[in-house]
């Protein structure tokens, strides 16, 4: 179903093709659809059907092999390495299944080193308000093997929305947690795409948590296959 709002996001017959020792392997086969400004959209599927490689392609993480990636206004497949990582400072944040966290630096340091990569002056400050907005403003200090698993998810979630993004993806986000700290994650998600209005993509095996979103896309073998959207979010 296309987006009723103004696409942030935006594929056309997008292809990947990777080569392997048996040959070359199509990972995505086609695919085509329109996000919209403030969606929260579910990607669901199998074990390989393309979620991921999908999610890293609107990222900017992977290169299609053919077709058109738009993404908050710019075209990826036309722009190189530098001029992505600059887009995805600014406009992108990413949340994944292992918390990528830089082991011999503390929460505060953690979530100002992408704001430091982009130059921002005040990127301590910003990193102390944004670990305060995830209830972590005690932990500043801390270093990720001192902290729980849903805590460190809770770091990876400030690092990712310290620059304000316009789109949060997220992979699988509480693949590594328990379910009570699992469900105070999706909890912590889902109020800030409402509270900043943000893009919110995330890929689930669950369909408890598919279906809070207002919008799900089922793949399957490469291909977007159903494409359901509800009147409001749960």
């Amino acid at each position: 179903m296309p987006a009723t709002a103004a696409p942030i996001i935006s594929l056309d017959d997008v292809r990947l093709r990777l080569v392997s020792r048996a040959g070359p392997v199509d990972i995505l086969r086609g695919v085509s659809l329109e996000i919209g400004a403030g969606e929260a959209v579910a990607i669901v599927g199998p074990s390989g059907s393309g979620k991921t490689s999908l999610l890293m392609i609107i990222a900017g993480l992977e290169r299609a092999t053919s077709g058109s990636v738009r993404v908050a206004g710019h075209e990826f497949t036309e722009l190189g390495e530098d001029a992505l990582a600059l887009i995805r400072g600014r406009e992108i944040g990413i949340v994944f299944q292992s918390f990528h966290l830089v082991p011999t630096m503390t929460a505060l340091e953690n979530v100002a080193l992408p704001l430091e990569f982009a130059g921002n002056p005040d990127a301590f400050r910003i990193a102390e308000e944004m670990l305060r907005e995830v209830g972590l403003g005690h932990r500043t200090s801390h270093f990720p093997a001192q902290l729980s698993g849903g805590e460190q998810q809770r770091v990876a979630i400030a690092r990712a929305i310290a620059p304000r993004p316009r789109l949060i993806l997220a992979d699988e986000p509480t693949g590594n947690l328990d379910g009570n700290t699992g469900n105070q994650i999706i909890e912590l998600l889902f109020d800030l795409h409402r509270r900043r209005d943000a893009t919110l993509v995330l890929i689930t095996h669950d369909p408890a948590l598919a279906e809070r979103c207002a919008r799900i896309l089922r793949m399957a073998d490469g291909r977007v296959v159903a494409d359901s959207a509800k009147i409001e979010a749960v």
